[in-house]
């Protein structure tokens, strides 16, 4: 039995981190479409609230319910970082950038982990394969940024806006980041499903009332949202805000932050093929360069050890009857 739930284990941590690493990175092709028709806040508002919605209905009846208002505001801080600023700020940004160029900003979310994750020091700074890897992904990453700003990457507001939206996105990155350690240092007491549709709905609600201020709702009408964006929205409620975000929460408690901060690495890998395919979007030599660089850091990122303590285990052994619950609930689990 103890080799049953070790090989779920892995292969649902597997799973995990195929859908952050390949469902995340083509979400910024789906939020570029989405803004064809739907302002940036409205679109995350409706993305962040219908997911929720729907995560916490199933939760509800299924009778996996939380009456604390602990949880509520744990939560609500975690949505408010890590969706409204994390990737609201996103599809702001994304008016004036290419979708694999919000991707890659984005990849700044492993050091600002570090610098931010000040329990964790020790272990960071003391293991050489993490530190090598987030060097080579770093000089990856500005190497990338080089080829930003040339003439075939011209913003639609001009250099201004752009330098703007560059600035906006590594706002976003720490956003994220913060929300991230504080849901994992700081976590809601009930179930995941219920805590991630707390989260998700109060970023909803952030997001609205953000593009209420931003004057968002004056010139948008729902009847001419072009079936694009329609599609865009689709892809980033289901996929984006409910099976990859899942993932994401699960795996900030079975595994070590800077571990799963890898996606930031792999989702621009993703962002581009998609981009060049869907949307026309270019890329140099000099960024297909920075792109394999990159790849490299997170391959010694992911190949250094990383052991979870006694209470990670027993995290994981309930997550696992949870899922075994979900998958066939009428099924006896012996173990």
């Amino acid at each position: 039995m103890k080799t049953n739930t070790l090989q779920r284990s892995t292969l649902l941590v597997i799973l995990a981190f195929a859908s952050i690493y390949i469902v995340w990175g083509s979400t910024f092709l789906a939020i570029l479409y989405g803004l064809t028709g739907f302002p940036p806040f409205i679109l995350s508002g409706l993305r962040f609230f219908t997911a929720g919605l729907v995560l916490f209905l199933f939760s509800y009846f299924k009778k996996e319910r939380s009456a604390s208002l602990t949880d509520w505001k744990r939560n609500g801080i975690a949505g408010i970082l890590i969706l409204g600023g994390g990737t609201g700020l996103v599809a702001w940004a994304e008016q004036f950038t290419t979708s694999t160029e919000a991707c890659v900003l984005i990849a700044t979310a492993p050091f600002w982990f570090i610098a931010l994750d000040k329990g964790s020091w020790k272990y960071y700074f003391s293991n050489r394969i993490i530190l090598s890897g987030l060097l080579i992904g770093f000089l990856g990453l500005l190497f990338f940024m080089s080829g930003s700003f040339d003439e075939g990457h011209a913003a639609a507001g001009g250099l201004g806006a752009k330098t703007l939206a560059f600035i906006v996105l590594i706002i976003s990155s720490l956003s994220w980041v913060a929300g991230s350690l504080y849901s994992k240092h700081k976590p809601a007491s009930s179930p995941m499903l219920m805590n991630v549709a707390q989260q998700l709905l109060v970023g909803g609600v952030i997001s609205f009332v953000v593009a209420l201020f931003m004057g968002e709702f004056n010139s948008f009408s729902l009847s001419s949202v072009p079936l694009n964006a329609w599609l865009g929205l689709g892809y980033l409620i289901v996929f984006g805000s409910i099976i990859a975000y899942l993932a994401y929460i699960w795996l900030l408690s079975v595994r070590n932050p800077v571990l799963v901060s890898t996606h930031v690495y792999v989702n621009p890998i993703v962002a581009v093929v998609a981009g060049g395919l869907f949307a026309g979007e270019r890329i140099n030599s000099i960024q297909l360069v920075a792109l394999i660089i990159i790849l490299v850091g997170v391959a010694l990122i992911n190949s250094s050890t990383y052991k979870p303590g006694k209470r990670t285990l027993v995290r994981m052994r309930r997550i696992n009857y949870l899922f075994s619950r979900m998958i066939n609930p009428y099924k006896n689990i012996v173990g």
